[in-house]
């Protein structure tokens, strides 16, 4: 069965610190990062907010492309996140439905 991966950032507020994460269930990650049950990084931070995703068929290739993004600059991920979401809403509502 196929099954979606996601790569997504976290932030601690507007322009706060960023953590870039891969899973295959979104929800249930994103849930475990605000609820504090993902131990390390975002814990210590308080990274919850969903700030960013997309959205990839294959698990490998997300993998690949968490790893590009981890590479980056800030600025570029600032970039990313500024391009579908400008004003750093918590997006976390949105794919809860």
């Amino acid at each position: 069965m196929d099954r979606s991966s996601y790569v997504y950032m976290l932030a601690s507020g507007l322009n706060g610190t960023l953590y870039v994460g891969v899973t295959s269930d979104l929800v249930k990650r994103v849930w475990q990062h605000r609820e504090g049950l993902a131990e390390g990084f975002t814990k210590r931070y308080r990274v919850k907010m969903l700030v960013w995703y997309e959205i990839h068929a294959d698990i490998m290739e997300a993998i690949r492309r968490e790893k590009q993004i981890k590479k980056w600059d800030r600025s570029w991920k600032v970039e990313l996140i500024q391009k579908t979401n400008p004003r750093w809403r918590d997006l976390y509502a949105d794919i809860v439905g």
